[in-house]
């Protein structure tokens, strides 16, 4: 793959620019010369490289990051633990770009571990990018934690909303009857109202069938 073609890859190491330079650890010799020139097309492209670098003890938050977003867009399976730590961290910028990592990768546990994340009740101030990420796999997952999370995110005062407007947002998207309750309770919501008065004019007409 030509990383310096690719959008994601070329913003992810504008992101970490600073972070580079400012590290005074020593760089992962494989990135070397990524770290001189911030160049994406220095990214070496051998995966047994870049799985080293990964794994490795004591590597930089930012090589592993590059090594596991570079081996899941190419479909490397072993970059999925790592991503999906990723996925769940208080960055939000580094969930963004495990997210569509892990997207291209395909892997069939993608579903279950973003449900899981999304799900921690210990971890809702970081499950916006996996409801968005469960919104957008279209898994069997998708649509029973988004109604999970919704629910939850349903009081007033809960200071989470963002995540349950995703959770709206996406239950639209979806457009299964199934999340038609959680969506009907989250009208009088002062924030999610508007957008679940418009997931569920996505959903259509109730029909009997629908009905439990």
């Amino acid at each position: 793959m030509e990383y310096a073609e690719d959008p994601e890859f070329c913003s992810m190491i504008d992101r970490l620019r600073d972070e580079i330079g400012n590290d005074t650890g020593e760089v992962p010799a494989p990135f070397g010369r990524l770290a001189e020139t911030g160049d994406p097309g220095e990214l070496p492209a051998d995966p047994e490289e870049l799985h080293r670098v990964l794994t490795a003890p004591g590597q930089p938050l930012w090589a592993r990051e590059v090594a596991a977003y570079a081996l899941g867009v190419a479909g490397d399976p072993r970059a999925f633990e790592a991503l999906v730590l990723f996925l769940n961290h208080r960055d939000p910028e580094r969930c963004v770009t495990a997210a569509h990592a892990l997207t291209r990768l395909g892997d069939p546990r993608t579903a279950r571990a973003a449900a899981a994340l999304a799900t921690n009740e210990l971890r809702a101030a970081y499950a916006l990018l996996p409801v968005r990420l469960l919104a957008e796999l279209r898994a069997p997952e998708s649509v029973p934690a988004l109604i999970t999370v919704l629910e939850r995110r349903l009081p007033a005062a809960d200071p989470h909303w963002r995540v349950g407007l995703a959770c709206v947002e996406g239950l639209g998207t979806l457009g299964d009857p199934r999340a038609r309750p959680a969506l009907e309770s989250a009208l009088p919501h002062p924030r999610l109202g508007a957008a679940a008065a418009r997931s569920l004019d996505l959903l259509g007409p109730e029909r009997a069938a629908d009905r439990p």
